[in-house]
């Protein structure tokens, strides 16, 4: 009897203390209890730290715009050189389509499936005009494209040919010519086969020699008019980077590098020598 009452004792203990910890247990909310975070994933692209090439890391200020230390002279010389160069370049790649034929220049005729009508290795004679088969005084082609110069061989070949297809293609551009002198290294006449700047055809000349002014170089370009125009070239900046290298030769110019102080000092310093050795035999 005593053991059924300390079971019955034991079990209610075991009731009372379970039931206690049941209620002293508070329910937990998931809304309550989740962490919260103080930045979204968008926020935290934000505020990544930017760090440079070599791992040092970029505050906000530095990671955006252009460095402080580059001048802003330099920065705008860049920008317009970039705006020159995008609309040069078109012009530069298409020299031999805008090229004008001239004397010493060599080209080729060739007609499509018509080897007879062909001609390679034409120069083009002082007259202008050069000699094909069927065309009675030949073709003039000075001062004309090799794409006009086709279209007129396809009006006198459609005599001939049915649907003449005639390719004229320019072998070599021996026409356009321009002179530099002054105190460059090989001043003279030279030969322009290409698009070049004014820096590019004083490089081609052997460059500026220590007694030359590289500041003071400038173009004489004959006008529409007759008359010769001066066009200033300042090749010293160029070189540092100050100043966009953009002035092209146009056939005929003319490039003139003057001499600087010490090409005067030499002047005066082989002068007072003349002089002196004209002393010794006056006797003055």
């Amino acid at each position: 009897m005593k053991t059924n009452n300390r079971v019955a004792l034991m079990l209610t203990v075991l009731l009372t203390a379970s039931a206690l910890g049941v209620v002293g247990q508070q329910p937990t909310d998931p809304q309550k209890t989740r962490q919260r975070t103080t930045t979204s994933p968008t926020q935290d692209k934000k505020t990544k730290p930017q760090t440079s090439p070599t791992g040092e890391r970029l505050e906000p200020d530095e990671a955006k715009g252009t460095p402080s230390d580059v001048p802003q002279e330099v920065q705008a010389n860049r920008i317009e050189q970039v705006s020159e160069e995008a609309a040069v370049v078109p012009y530069y790649n298409n020299f031999f389509n805008t090229y004008r034929l001239g004397p010493e220049d060599v080209i080729s005729v060739v007609v499509f499936n018509q080897d007879r009508y062909s001609k390679g290795g034409i120069i083009i004679p002082p007259s202008g005009r050069i000699s094909l088969s069927l065309i009675p005084g030949g073709v003039f082609v000075n001062g004309k494209t090799t794409d006009e110069v086709e279209e007129i061989i396809k009006k006198r070949y459609d005599e001939y040919i049915i649907d003449p297809q005639v390719t004229v293609s320019l072998d070599k551009a021996a026409s356009y010519r321009y002179s530099i002198m002054g105190d460059v290294g090989q001043p003279g006449i030279r030969l322009m086969s290409r698009r070049m700047t004014v820096t590019e055809a004083i490089a081609e000349a052997g460059g500026v020699l220590p007694t030359g002014d590289k500041s003071k170089v400038f173009v004489l370009r004959r006008q529409e008019t007759g008359m010769l125009a001066m066009i200033p070239v300042n090749v010293s900046m160029i070189y540092k980077g100050r100043a966009p290298d953009t002035t092209y030769l146009v056939p005929g110019d003319q490039i003139f590098v003057p001499g600087n102080k010490w090409k005067s000092f030499q002047k005066w310093t082989g002068l007072i020598q003349t002089l002196s050795f004209a002393r010794i035999f006056t006797g003055l």
